[in-house]
């Protein structure tokens, strides 16, 4: 059976979580936590990054440095993952559902300015597959209407928008580590929120990070990650007593979680370097069935990269989708489906409000993950290759 997903070791994550435990230091915040949070400032030019323990983590202390309130407003895309609206939830906002691209299923940035009231705080982009959403456009609205931009990276590690930002009034933007105007993803926007979750591309099990990009919100930042004290500040010398002073949680992660997080991005570059490799065999394998009409594949815009997080179909029905699911699962390939739209369900249908979500259903009924992972072969990409080849071949 060819998994949809393995998660690896790729390096030394088993000696330095013996090396934590060893220093007698577990707990959150201690040298690797502050290793991995240094890799990250330093290699993409993060005003301030906060290892967490999910990405869910990372969003829900965005939406408390946000300051969002009941009866504000937070446009997110309906296609996505629970916890990017759920983070808003909480604070009990209303969540204002946005529409898909008709290319890919990241939000509509054409039409996010129809969703826009006077009650709206907040947009919050993700970054699907780790392509970057028509952020020029984003971030216009946001200059324009006065809202805060939150990305969700949670997909998006070492993957890029390309298009020129210069003019961008956001300061902090001419921090980013860029060559030839890349901006890195979970940079663009006043907070950038990543997951490292088994199934993402650098992974520590379960964790998250959040990056502050605004150098307003980084002192509130480390007091709510810190259990809202003072703690951090006290640790550095920099405050005469520990003390409770906001509202916050504990949403560091161990020593241990960041000593195998350390241990996978050391070896980041021959890990992005390995997937792309097998997500170009899946393009180059499957693009001149995609030309024949017969499904859809990754489409990449001209503002963006991708960093091989995920490769996809788009099925001409959903019918069709279940059949390939079914065949692929009867040759040994495990195969996903992904997002059901969070406006239809069960928590929120009778919430929800706005426009038909046309392209969300869209990808819900016939997007289809193939399995793309570390420790998949050249030879098991062709495999599935030609698994696919063989079920459009017989149905013509």
């Amino acid at each position: 059976m060819i998994p949809f997903n393995k998660a690896a070791v790729v390096g030394k994550e088993l000696g330095y979580i013996a090396q934590a435990v060893a220093s007698g230091k577990t707990s959150g915040n201690g040298p690797f936590t502050q290793r991995c949070q240094r890799f990250f400032e330093e290699r993409y030019g993060f005003t301030k990054c906060l290892l967490t323990t999910s990405c869910t983590d990372a969003l829900e202390m965005a939406a408390i440095l946000a300051d969002i309130k009941p009866g504000d407003e937070v446009i997110v895309p309906s296609y996505t993952f629970v916890s990017t609206a759920l983070a808003f939830v909480r604070q009990g906002a209303r969540i204002v559902f946005a529409d898909s691209a008709p290319d890919n299923p990241n939000i509509d940035a054409e039409r996010i300015e129809s969703l826009i009231t006077r009650r709206t705080r907040a947009i919050v982009p993700v970054h699907y597959a780790g392509v970057a959403c028509d952020m020029r456009k984003v971030l216009a609205l946001a200059q324009k209407y006065g809202l805060l931009v939150i990305a969700d990276a949670a997909q998006a590690v070492d993957s890029y928008y390309t298009d020129d930002l210069s003019e961008t009034p956001l300061p902090w933007h001419r921090r980013l580590r860029r060559l030839n105007n890349r901006y890195p993803l979970g940079g663009i926007g006043h907070f950038g929120c990543f997951s490292f979750h088994e199934t993402k591309n650098i992974q520590c099990g379960e964790g998250g990070m959040l990056a502050i990009n605004d150098p307003q919100f980084v002192r509130r930042a480390e007091i709510i990650w810190e259990k809202g004290t003072n703690r951090a500040e006290f640790q550095r010398g920099e405050a005469s007593k520990y003390e409770w002073i906001d509202v916050g949680s504990s949403f560091l992660p161990s020593g241990i979680t960041a000593a195998f997080l350390w241990g996978q991005l050391e070896k980041l570059r021959s890990v992005q370097r390995r997937r792309k490799s097998l997500w170009r065999q899946y393009q180059e394998g499957l693009g001149p069935l995609s030309e024949e009409g017969l499904f859809g594949i990754p489409q990449v815009p001209h503002y963006a990269t991708h960093n091989a997080h995920m490769y996809y179909l788009v099925c001409r029905t959903a019918r069709e989708r279940a059949r390939l699911m079914a065949y692929l699962k009867e040759s040994g390939i495990q195969s996903a489906s992904h997002y059901l739209s969070l406006r239809s369900s069960a928590y929120y249908r009778d919430k929800g409000f706005g426009p038909e979500l046309v392209q969300c259903e869209r990808f819900v009924d016939r997007l289809l993950r193939l399995p793309l992972f570390y420790g998949l072969t050249a030879g098991q990409v062709k495999r599935v290759i030609g698994t696919v080849r063989a079920f459009y071949g017989h149905t013509g």
